[in-house]
Order: C-alpha cells, then structure tokens, then sequence
C-alpha cells in the first residue's frame, strides 16, 4: 500500500501559496502607492473564502471583495473584520443586515443609492458606498449618461449623513490583452467619471485595475487595486513573462483498483479507446460529476506513481481509467490530476487550454458535494478554532 492518504477526490489548498501571492501583488500595489483589496467571491475562486482572505489580509491585502450580500456576511460571520465590499444584487436583496454589519456597498444606479440609503436610514448608520460606472464592459455600473445623476444624488446623501461615498471603481474588459485599445478607452472614461464625482462635491478614491492591470498595468493601480485570479496563482497574462505566482489548488484522487487487460480490448463508453498490445489499467473514482470535464476524454494525463500516464477512454460521471502500461501500482496510490506543475503534473491552466476555456472556470468548478477541501498550512480563525502553520484541516469553509 502507498504511504499517502488515500482519497477519492480532494482538493488541496497550499495556504502559503496564497499568501505567496498577495504579498507579490500588495508589493506592486505599494510601488504605485496603492492598497490592495483581494477578490474571493465565489467561495474564494473554490478554494475556500474564508481561508483566502484570511490569509490575503496577514499577507498585505488591506481589504476583501465579494460579489454578493450573502457571501460578505459569510465573512462577517467567520471573524473577517477588515472592510469588504459587495457589488452585485438581485431584486429582493435586504441592503440592512450589509449595512449594520459595516460592508462596504456599491451602488451603479439611482435605484440601488436609493435602496442602501433606505438600509442606512432604517439602521441609524452611514452606509459606505463604492459607485461604479460603466466604461465599456457594458455589464454592472451605471451608464455615462446617467452617471451625473447618480453622483449628485449621492453627493445628497452624503450631505445628509445617510452614506459615505468611499470610491469611483469600474472593471476592465480586455486588461489580458495588453495591446487592447479598450484599456485606454476605459481608462479616458474612468477619468472623466471620477472628475465628475469630484466636481460633484465627492472625494473618492478610485479602484479600476484587475489582476492583469495589476501586473501589467501600474499607470491605473491609482489608490486601490483589486487582483482576483493572481491571488490564487493563475496568471492571467503569462505572455506578459513570470510574475512568480504559485498555483494554490492540487486536485488529487487514488487509485482504488488495477487490472490487466489484453490487446484489443476497449475502455469505457463507447470503447473509442482500444489496447494496442495487453497492459496495466487503474480506475481512479473521480469524473466530470467531481469537476473532470468531459471534454477532456483522450486528451489528459495524470501523475501517478512518479510519471504522467495517459488516461484512455471517454471520462465517466463517477470514475476515469489510466494506462500504466507494464508498470504496477498499488491500491491506494496518489493521483494528481492537476496541480502547481512543479512535479510534471498537469495544471488547471493546461486543462482549460486543451478544452478551449479559461483556469477561472476549472478551479471555480472544482469544490463540488463529493469533493473535499483540505488546507494545508493554514492560519485561519474558523468556529471550530484556529489551525496553525503545522496543521492540515480537512473540510474547512
């Protein structure tokens, strides 16, 4: 038997690989004069929210963003005390519970100014408030020519003591594209967008450079940065050369069996793959239910007992097959299927590459019902305690 654990499918998160990274990002930041504020929405891009931003504020993040009410009250909840901000609402969204417990709102139209202030009048506090203008992305913020009008009415507000009118911010659309003429356009937009907030009485900071502006960018770092995907070690412009991040997530399984099988016998359904000549095959109990994309069928590998080996035949909802060929391995034995690549394994950028997407959905899609969560080397404060720098924790938040 292998002397490693065995799991069925298991997510690895390398904590000091995180901090690793916020302190690479913080450090352009400050070289610009800027803070960080590091994006973990969506359960920390899968690898766990409250991990993520507990160990980006030790590691030089100045502050968190998420995308929902819910997702900030998560952290509220799990001891974050540093600001947070939130930016995307549905219809029944109850602005209240966000402003008593001090997050940070964003506010792209008249409407949403009007509902946060109602939340801040009805909890007798001053609703911090980031307004977010649209400069070509055409998704969330406010429309240029509604923009005016929102900065007067929040520069109303803020006279009447209902919020504080903390930042101007948008998002860019091509910052991964370094040459894209967008990013200046945007950046020209995002400028006279701010000198209005300021001629409207407001004095904001701004915040507009993702992780892409962040590396490649410092001319629209201004006073606040917020990097997403770089804090979890996927470089989104590595045409751009090394930014020495490091990869946080290890997807790994094992094998739960082994058999041998003659020559022109087939594997899996549909048999499109057939043995060329009798050989070694291991069932590995994960498949595209557990996060391995079907598309991938005949076109990945794995790391398995101190080599890549082929895995054959179409990937199946629960299981997937691996070629040893003639080797031999045990029960038991670890099966990286993807991970920092620093052992020859293939990593979330190498699958989203060969199926024709991007390493942002590979590891957001990873953290499913039957696939567990370890940190390793984690300093985080959960109910159930703190884990230092020595200890693993299986299943955390």
């Amino acid at each position: 038997m292998s002397d490693q654990p065995a799991y069925r499918a298991d997510l690895r998160i390398d904590v000091d690989a995180i901090r690793h990274n916020v302190r690479v990002l913080s450090a352009r930041a400050r070289d610009s004069g800027a803070r960080t504020m590091a994006i973990v929405k969506s359960d920390g891009y899968g690898h766990g929210a409250l991990t993520v931003a507990a160990a980006a504020l030790e590691s030089g993040a100045d502050q968190i963003g998420v995308a929902s009410i819910g997702e900030a009250l998560k952290l509220r909840a799990g001891g974050i005390t540093a600001p947070v901000l939130c930016w995307l609402y549905v219809e029944d969204d109850d602005f209240g519970p966000a402003v008593a417990a001090d997050i940070e709102l964003s506010a792209a139209s008249q409407e949403s100014l009007r509902r946060i202030v109602g939340a801040a009048e009805q909890q007798g506090r001053v609703a911090r408030v980031h307004l977010k203008i649209d400069t070509g992305l055409c998704r969330n913020g406010c429309p240029a020519e509604l923009w005016p009008a929102l900065v007067e009415d929040a520069a109303k507000a803020e006279a009447d003591g209902h919020v504080e009118v903390v930042a101007v911010w948008s998002h860019l659309a091509c910052a991964d594209e370094l040459d894209h003429p967008s990013i200046d356009r945007q950046a020209e937009r995002f400028g006279l967008a701010y000198e209005q907030a300021r001629s409207a009485g407001l004095n904001p900071i701004r915040h507009l450079a993702n992780s892409a502006a962040v590396l490649t960018r410092p001319d629209l770092h201004f006073e606040l940065v917020r990097p997403g995907i770089a804090v979890y070690g996927l470089d989104p412009v590595p045409q751009h050369g090394d930014h020495d991040l490091r990869p946080a997530m290890t997807f790994r399984s094992s094998v739960t069996s082994t058999k041998r099988i003659a020559a022109g016998e087939s594997v899996s359904y549909g048999q499109h793959w057939t043995a060329e000549r009798p050989t070694n095959i291991a069932l590995v109990p994960v498949g595209y239910a557990d996060g391995v994309p079907r598309t991938l069928s005949g076109r990945m590998s794995v790391w398995l007992a101190g080599k890549r080996r082929p895995v054959v035949g179409r990937v199946c909802m629960d299981q997937l097959v691996v070629d040893l060929g003639d080797d031999q391995v045990a029960d038991g034995a670890e099966v990286l299927l993807f991970g920092p690549g620093d052992r020859g394994e293939p990593t979330a950028a190498e699958w989203a590459d060969t199926i024709g997407t991007i390493h942002y959905e590979i590891v957001t899609g990873m953290y499913r019902p039957r696939v567990t969560r370890t940190v390793v080397d984690a300093l985080v404060s959960v109910d159930s305690g703190s884990y230092r720098n020595d200890h693993s924790r299986q299943g955390l938040p």
